[in-house]
Formats: structure tokens, sequence, C-alpha cells
């Protein structure tokens, strides 16, 4: 995956003295979703799309851990191409694995026996979880800090994300309006991604610009639009590790807390898709951000694996999980691309119309 608008050099054919002709890349956007640890996932996804040489990136819309995953990324990319890149994200975990063994939340004995990725044995989730329902961060965490902060510091170099002429959208949800603010490359700063990932029952809402924000996904997880408006792609990639549909019943007061979350964090992206797919019934979408919305194509690449774990689990970050994750992720885009690789370019893989049926 190269940068968008850069040229490979031709290599000459061995023994013909003749250029070889490179074939000609395919410019793709690519939207990266947010959901703590389950972000791991996305670095899988990403890892195995930068092998793709044939892609070429325009734009990333991320909200959240995809934010921070594109922002390590692009930082590696423009310091040294896309093994720097790879690396940069491989490190980036490994960090956020480290912070963790000095938390609390740690698997309790029967999750670990049991082979079970979840907090929901552990004490110390359960004493968190509880302690967050009942006091704000201002009370529980009255410094504000945040272990993101010097993690973001030592990873991300932002001059270089300011510079990129890949277009990097980072959302955020202001608080006293409750609308989203979607921050772009010179924008960017450790400020903008702790807001994109707060929590507010867990951080200090972050004030940037003498406004309070608070975790993206309430406006936009991630935000099409701009990709939409900004971008010269018309395939937008969307790496979902928030279920929109859940089979099982949702019974117990975790998973109905849960579900309640995942709803509110996917709606206002089921709305942006909704619209599309609702232009694209149009015979004439009338003026040419109508036409753009309906002519972006769409796909996804996702995994059932987030289905069958817990809330609990975003908040594990345990090296063996995230590497778990990430292979998963390494999976799930390679079944993507063996499948759908060719239709990049020529024609949307995720049928949008069925986000119509009720509506």
């Amino acid at each position: 995956m190269l940068h968008s608008g850069s040229v490979e050099s031709s290599e000459n054919a061995r023994g013909s003295g003749k250029a070889r002709q490179e074939p000609s890349p395919t410019l793709v956007n690519l939207a990266l979703q947010g959901g703590g640890s389950h972000g791991a996932f996305t670095w899988g996804v990403l890892d195995r799309l930068l092998d793709e040489r044939g892609l070429w990136l325009d734009g990333i819309s991320g909200t959240s851990a995809g934010a921070m995953n594109a922002a390590v990324m692009l930082s590696g990319l423009e310091r040294g191409g896309r093994a720097d890149a790879k690396a940069s994200l491989e490190a980036f975990w490994r960090a956020v694995a480290d912070a963790a063994m000095l938390s609390p939340l740690q698997r309790g004995p029967l999750d670990v026996m049991l082979g079970r990725w979840s907090l929901d044995s552990s004490p110390a989730y359960l004493l968190f979880d509880l302690a967050a329902r009942l006091w704000s961060p201002y009370v529980l965490n009255p410094r504000g800090s945040n272990p993101l902060t010097k993690l973001l510091a030592e990873h991300v170099e932002f001059e270089r994300l300011a510079a990129s002429p890949i277009k990097l959208f980072v959302t955020a949800t202001q608080v006293h309006t409750g609308r989203g603010r979607v921050f772009s490359n010179a924008e960017l700063s450790p400020e903008v991604l702790l807001a994109s990932a707060c929590l507010p029952t867990m951080f200090h809402a972050v004030e940037i610009d003498g406004e309070e924000y608070w975790d993206g996904g309430f406006a936009g997880n991630p935000t099409i639009t701009p990709l939409i408006r900004h971008c010269q792609s018309q395939d937008t990639i969307l790496v979902q590790i928030n279920p929109i549909e859940r089979k099982r019943p949702v019974r117990n007061a975790q998973a109905i807390h849960n579900r309640i979350n995942e709803i509110s964090f996917n709606a206002p992206l089921l709305k942006e898709l909704r619209m599309m797919a609702l232009l694209r019934q149009v015979a004439d979408p009338g003026h040419s951000e109508g036409r753009q919305w309906a002519e972006m194509r769409i796909h996804r690449i996702g995994t059932d694996l987030i289905e069958d774990l817990s809330a609990s689990s975003k908040m594990l970050a345990e090296w063996s999980f995230l590497c778990l994750l990430r292979d998963k992720g390494r999976d799930a885009a390679d079944a993507f691309l063996a499948v759908h690789r060719s239709d990049l370019g020529q024609r949307s893989t995720l049928d949008l119309d069925v986000l119509l049926q009720g509506v």
C-alpha cells in the first residue's frame, strides 16, 4: 500500500532491456471503527493490506482505536514506507500490552484456566465497573490521568501526519452540543486522539480550543462523510469491530449495557450507509455531492469472533490476546482480498439495501 499520488519506478525486464509495465494501482479509502482492545483486529487487517502493493491509500477515517491505528500506521508510512508502518503498529500494540501488565484489570483464575478472553470473573474489573456506574471519573480519577497519553507521544509523529498526502480524519464528539467534529491532518495532536477515545465514564472530557470532547463513536464510528467530500477514491473499506447484529439473547446486566453501547456507537455509521443506499435507488441523486454518496463503493472486513467476546474483553490487553486478534484481522483481510480484490474499483461488495429493510 503506497501513498496517494506516489509512483513506483518501472523495472527493466530481465534480459529484454524493456521497461516492465506496472499494473495500475487501486486507490482506496479506509474507515476504521473504535472498540478498545478489539482494535488489535484492525491492526491485523492493516498489517495484511500493507502487503498488497497494488493498493494505494487516498484517505482514512478513524475513531478511537481506529484513529490510533491510522495515526501510528501513517506515521510509519511517512517515516519509512510499508515495512516501517508494519513495525510501528506492532511496537504500539506491544507498548499497550506492556503498560497493561501493571493494570489491576487482569483475567481471573477461572477465565485463565478455561481459556476465556474475558474479565467477567476479575474482581478488579467488577469493582471498577460498579464504581464507574456510581461515580464519575472526576471523582475516581481526580488528576485526569490517561495511560495512552505517553504512548501516543512516543509512537506518533504528528508533524509527519500534517505533511502526509494521505488524508486522515479523526472524529470526536462535542460534549455541549452533541455534534461530531472531524479533525484532519494538520489539526491532529495527542489531545485529538485522546478525545476520539474518551469514554465519559472512564476519562475526563478532553479540552481542545476551549471545547470539551468525548468519544467520537457517539457521532461517527467512523465518519464516512469526509471520505466522500475530500477524497478522490470511490472505494471505501470499512473495518468493523462493533457487531451490528447479535443473535444471542441479551439478558444479564453487563450484556444489556454493552448492547446499548454497540447500538449507540453503530447508529451514526448506519445512518450514513442508509443514506448511500437511498441515493442509489434514486435515478438522479441531484447535486454533485448526492452523486458522490450514491457512487461510493463500500466494502467490509469483519469477523464473527468479536460477537463471541464479552464487553469486558475490550479492556483486556494481554499480548497473547492482542496477537490473537491481530491474526484474525490478517486472516479476515486475506479472505476479503482472495474473494473481492478484483471488485475494488469496480463494484460494492457490501449489500447496503438490507439496511433499508424495515425503514
